[in-house]
């Protein structure tokens, strides 16, 4: 990694440093437009497009101000990442931006006076199951060690199409859900708020390209289509979810909201970062066969917030576990002529790792409720209560250099 410094402020352990260059949509005034940021600064692309930061990229004159980032996504890497690249370049010092005469314009905003809003124009919305610890974890306590996996688990990456409606940026309060359950001992189902709500820790890739009905994205070929990641919460109704699922799968435990973090980072913030995912075996079919370094080395934490403020950490996982990877995911996702979407948002699935504190869920971190997390109030949590936020966070770091996600919290709410 070469040496870069950006002229504006960076507090240590910012998310935000030169190294990133994330995109979001800010709202100021009734004004939309697409921005990154720096530090504590927000930087208004659309104000930037009266500078000479974009020449030579052919731009469409208004495609910042916009109130998402569809359109600009769907201009394809061939016009994004160059953009990408003289964003940071500027931001740079002695880059473009780094002049008096743009000190006093609107380019640079203070995050705090700044409101952002959900950056995707969401159209569909997928969520996989592609973690093998939180799959086995989840196999072992409803049927047995033995038979943890299903027979298709370690042959595709298993999935279900979700519900984009309720996709809500940090922040957002979230209501607890009502449903139907079947209480243990029980010979009819009851109607009532869930008892066991639960997080997924989780990550989702946002489509940048789409394609045409009837055609296919090969694995190798896939991150041409992902312009990049945002933290996700899964939000799940553990009790509805068990009562419902068979023989469809989630429903109502699941689409009555998850959450998203306000910034996308771009694959290419992220290059660095690369790794080996965990070895696949058996051996996958030709369609899904994935060569090189496809995971990434994101760390991610989860804390639980009380009503009152007080903290407690519930696990540190990372995406690199993941078995199955982006790009086989986008490959078998369109394998069979399955259209993507610019805007379409992909989650992984519940991100779990090798050892208790790395696990995704509280389902798996007090094991069917059987290890209660212990507050710093002397409380205990099994699953979610009214009042608790849920507060998610990922970066990654490396000689020197982080990059971060920003923030994915959501409190409970009253039923």
């Amino acid at each position: 990694m070469k040496n870069m410094e950006s002229f504006l402020f960076v507090p240590e352990g910012s998310d935000f440093t030169i190294w990133n260059i994330p995109f979001g949509v800010l709202e100021r005034k009734g004004y939309t437009a697409v921005c990154t940021r720096i530090g504590d600064v927000i930087v208004d692309l659309n104000q930037c497009m009266a500078t000479p930061l974009f020449d030579g990229l052919d731009l469409p004159g208004e495609i910042f101000l916009q109130p998402s980032l569809n359109a600009f996504m769907a201009l394809g890497k061939g016009v994004t990442v160059p953009a990408r690249e003289q964003i940071q370049a500027a931001l740079a010092k002695g880059g473009i931006l780094d002049n008096d005469i743009y000190k006093e314009t609107d380019i640079f905003l203070p995050a705090d006076d700044v409101k952002l809003r959900l950056p995707i124009d969401i159209g569909d919305y997928t969520d996989f199951y592609s973690s093998r610890e939180h799959a086995t974890n989840v196999g072992t306590m409803f049927r047995d060690p033995a038979n943890a996996l299903l027979p298709n688990w370690l042959h595709l990456p298993v999935g279900y199409h979700g519900r984009s409606s309720s996709i809500v940026m940090s922040g957002t309060p979230i209501r607890r859900p009502n449903g139907q359950t079947m209480p243990d001992g029980a010979d009819r189902p009851v109607f009532g708020p869930s008892k066991q709500l639960d997080f997924e820790l989780e990550m989702a890739f946002v489509i940048g390209t789409g394609t045409k009905l009837g055609q296919t994205i090969p694995v190798q070929n896939a991150e041409e289509h992902i312009f990049g990641l945002m933290l996700f919460n899964d939000w799940s109704a553990r009790d509805i979810q068990k009562w419902e699922y068979v023989p469809l799968g989630p429903f109502l435990a699941k689409n009555f909201a998850s959450t998203i973090s306000p910034w996308v980072v771009t694959l290419e913030a992220i290059e660095p970062f690369r790794v080996a995912g965990p070895g696949q075996s058996p051996e996958v079919l030709p369609y899904l066969a994935a060569d090189g370094k496809k995971n990434y080395d994101i760390h991610l934490s989860v804390e639980i917030i009380d009503a009152d403020g007080a903290s407690k950490p519930v696990s540190a996982s990372n995406f690199k576990y993941m078995y199955w990877n982006m790009c086989q995911q986008l490959a078998h996702h369109t394998v069979n002529g399955c259209n993507v979407r610019t805007g379409d948002i992909m989650a992984s699935g519940t991100i779990s790792g090798p050892t208790p504190d790395s696990y995704g869920s509280m389902l798996e971190i007090c094991w069917k409720g059987t290890k209660p997390v212990q507050m710093p109030n002397g409380t205990q949590r099994t699953f979610i209560q009214n009042g608790d936020t849920v507060r998610i966070r990922g970066w990654c770091s490396k000689e020197g250099v982080r990059i971060g996600f920003g923030e994915c919290d959501g409190t409970i709410t009253a039923d």
